[in-house]
């Protein structure tokens, strides 16, 4: 599984990164236009591919859609969705003073307690507590929200620090994610030859994943500045990609290793894909964003208080460029006092995980697909025989 999550994540978010390369350069020469043609004829040939390339294989055994929680899926849908409106539209929204997200605080409260309830006696609810108290399942829930926090930068400043401050368009914008690209590739292969061939252990590979990203976070410490080449980019924007991706292979590995019954897997994984995709992903920017927006008020305040009438600099600048010119400082210092903050946070993460015990390798043991027929013709049974059992 190591092996075939490496491949994963080398297809995924490389295609992350190339898509928005293609949509603004074909829209850079051509029309912006053309890329739905594109789309849609991309889409039209994987239709055909398919049709071309698959043979139409029918399985004998029928499995009927018993025991499964639609209510819990609803219910963790609305709970997510939740939690995702108020990290993204919180700062919009003014947080807790606006009725918007109060609303939604509460619902997204109210469906987290009734799956949690529902989850204690149900027979099958839609996430059990077996996959919640996993001891893999919390700790790749408490390093995905730790790290993704640590590179919320990516989300909160590095597009306005390179079109406000440098002053890119946006073709050299774009060009940003083929560093990112080369650093997602270059961190699957790492993780291949070591991780997923050689068995190095998940603290050293976390430990490197933590280090890559205190290279990319000490790097804009020390070198923003208003007259960065874009290629001095090219180091901490190939360190992000390459931590992102070695974190995310061996800590979904990990829940693979985790030891849980194949019928409880897919649920460990559900909760992987809520807490790495979704909730550090609008987390860390959120709190991110609005310590952003406390730091810039106050130095904005500090390095206004020296733009008056007693200044002759001052003077001769017109109010609105003066304004400008103010807020631009402001926003400079805010994001280098906001990197070093992050840089203390990830040293002391990285200390913590090195004096951590931790001798597991991946190595784990999936079961055969006759196996898992033979556990789902018997759950379905199981199932049939408990509802015909609470029938009557």
């Amino acid at each position: 599984m190591a092996i075939f999550f490496c491949y994963v994540y080398i297809v995924v978010d490389s295609v992350i990164q190339l898509s928005g390369i293609a949509t603004i350069y074909t829209a850079f020469f051509s029309q912006w236009e053309y890329m739905q043609w594109i789309m849609s004829g991309l889409l039209a040939l994987m239709m055909i591919l398919v049709l071309i390339l698959l043979k139409p294989v029918r399985t004998p055994m029928f499995i009927p859609l018993l025991g499964i929680d639609w209510i819990g899926a609803g219910l963790w849908a609305v709970f997510m969705t939740g939690f995702t409106f108020i990290c993204v539209y919180g700062n919009f929204y003014d947080w807790w003073d606006s009725v918007e997200i109060r609303v939604a605080a509460l619902v997204t409260v109210i469906t987290l307690g009734i799956n949690l309830y529902r989850a204690s006696f149900l027979h099958h609810p839609y996430i059990s507590f077996m996959a919640m108290k996993n001891r893999n399942v919390v700790r790749a829930t408490v390093i995905y929200t730790v790290f993704f926090t640590l590179l919320a930068t990516e989300h909160v400043f590095e597009h306005t620090y390179a079109a406000q401050v440098l002053g890119f368009d946006e073709t050299n914008l774009i060009d940003l994610n083929w560093y990112v690209f080369a650093g997602i590739v270059t961190g699957c292969g790492f993780t291949y030859f070591t991780f997923a061939l050689r068995k190095w252990r998940y603290k050293t590979m976390t430990a490197i994943g933590f280090a890559l990203a205190i290279v990319y976070l000490a790097y804009f410490y020390f070198f923003l500045d208003y007259g960065v080449e874009k290629e001095m980019l090219f180091m901490p924007l190939f360190f992000r990609g390459a931590a992102a991706v070695i974190i995310s292979i061996i800590f979904l590995t990990s829940i693979v290793q985790s030891g849980l019954p194949f019928q409880v897997f897919p649920q460990a994984l559900t909760i992987n894909g809520f807490t790495g995709a979704v909730m550090s992903a609008t987390f860390g920017p959120a709190v991110v964003g609005e310590f952003l927006r406390h730091v810039m008020a106050k130095n904005a305040s500090l390095i206004g208080s020296v733009m008056t009438a007693s200044n002759p600099d001052a003077i001769r600048v017109p109010v609105g460029e003066l304004y400008g010119m103010v807020q631009l400082q402001a926003l400079v210092v805010s994001m280098k006092e906001i990197y070093g903050w992050l840089l203390m946070m990830a040293l002391v993460a990285l200390l913590v995980i090195l004096v951590s015990y931790a001798p597991l390798r991946p190595w784990a043991i999936f079961p055969k697909w006759k196996t898992i027929r033979r556990t789902i013709r018997r759950m379905v049974r199981l199932d049939a025989r408990y509802e015909e059992s609470m029938a009557d």
